[in-house]
């Protein structure tokens, strides 16, 4: 069908003309375009044609026998690219096709009809077009994927740095501002670090359903996320919804400058949490900043801990223990002796005994503010004792206390 060429070729302008013309009616971004790429269109145009005689003659080799791209689609292919970073749908360039489509059909079937083609030959055409159009048109939407596959991984990688950059130490408020420019992140007033245990397949999961304003942290040893605003009305209480049971830490909210600290606040608080010490789900860390500022060198409050309660070293370990948990909820309580009893679920005269017992051993310690001081930063915050339930028969506090 080589003599069906010179044909469509003369009627070319005119159907370049005519697309136009609708596209101008409810896409005139698109008229513009091709108004604009002239010379690319109009031989992409020439190609179609051309194109368009192989797939007759060769319905089964396709337009691309070779298996390469060729010049329009490539063409189609950047225009698919075009539409995603234009942020338009791709559904859209694909109806503009296929009003191209019925277009250039009108004219290569009128063409067809005025050389004297068959119906066979019609038919092949009408496939034809519709075939080169459809191929067309998945080069646009392969366009539109890569171009879109490509902004998210330079949008991550650009996510990335600003993280990188904002828990460093080395960052300032201009680089800052002009990555999270780059990022596409808007500057919070406050923020907060979110550590997630490693291990935790909830907390894994959770940062995945995280909204686009958190960025998460992909470093070797640390998995988590920074949230933007985390005090804001309602933000706390979905953020303590969104990751109960995920094993989360949140750190306490600063501004920018100060999320290095931030950081390694909530990475003591983290190691609490594991320890046992700080058992909520979550932590928020800026409700637990006491016991972290106490336990943030464990070095430190070991000695502290061996130095105030070294008169109780020498007793046997469940005389020891049993001193200690009644020390520990004293200081707590302030010497409310009641309150210790109720919750050592004990009689009120064995606490009487145990602190007794313990102002022989400690002296003017349980007496002296700075001592009583001192009592409290090694034993407030350590790890509760567990105790068992009331006791069938309290023997220490029917005994020793009356002797």
């Amino acid at each position: 069908m080589t003599w069906f060429v010179p044909a469509l070729d003369s009627r070319l302008p005119q159907i370049l003309d005519e697309v136009r013309e609708y596209l101008a009616r409810d896409w005139p971004d698109y008229a513009d375009f091709l108004a604009r790429e002239q010379a690319e269109v109009v031989a992409a145009g020439g190609a179609f044609l051309r194109r368009l005689i192989d797939i007759v003659e060769n319905p089964d080799g396709g337009p691309y026998p070779s298996g390469e791209a060729t010049p329009e689609s490539a063409l189609f292919e950047e225009i698919g690219r075009i539409q995603w970073r234009e942020g338009r749908e791709l559904t859209t360039l694909l109806s503009a096709y296929q009003v191209g489509a019925r277009v250039a059909w009108h004219h290569v079937s009128r063409a067809a009809l005025d050389l004297g083609a068959g119906p066979d030959a019609l038919a092949a055409l009408a496939e034809a077009v519709f075939i080169f159009i459809d191929q067309l048109s998945s080069a646009s939407a392969r366009g539109y994927v890569l171009e879109q596959s490509d902004a998210a991984v330079a949008r991550e990688q650009l996510r990335n740095d600003l993280v990188e950059l904002l828990l460093s130490d080395r960052s300032d408020e201009v680089a800052v501002r002009a990555a999270a420019s780059r990022a596409g992140w808007p500057l919070p007033r406050t923020a907060a670090v979110i550590l997630i245990n490693p291990d935790n397949q909830i907390g894994q999961a959770v940062l995945g359903r995280l909204d686009a304003s958190a960025l998460l942290i992909r470093r070797r040893t640390v998995v988590g996320a920074i949230v933007p605003d985390p005090v804001g009305p309602g933000r706390r209480q979905r953020l303590s919804a969104v990751l109960r049971g995920a094993g989360a830490v949140v750190g306490h909210p600063v501004t920018l400058q100060h999320l290095p600290a931030s950081m390694h606040i909530a990475e003591i608080a983290a190691g609490l949490q594991r320890e046992g010490i700080l058992g909520d789900d979550p932590v928020f860390a800026a409700e637990h900043l006491d016991a972290i500022i106490v336990h943030r060198d464990a070095r430190l409050l070991a000695a502290l801990h061996a130095q105030v309660l070294a008169p109780l070293a020498d007793l046997p370990a469940a005389v020891r223990e049993r001193l200690l948990e009644t020390l520990t909820a004293w200081v707590r309580h302030f010497g409310d002796r009641q309150a210790v009893a109720a919750e050592l679920h004990v009689h009120p005269q064995t606490v009487r005994y145990r602190m007794t017992q313990l102002h022989e051993l400690l002296g003017s310690a349980l007496d002296d503010p700075a001592g009583r001081a001192r009592l409290m930063l090694a034993l407030a915050w350590s790890r509760p004792i567990r105790t068992p339930a009331v006791p069938a028969r309290d023997t220490e506090a029917i005994g020793p206390a009356y002797r």
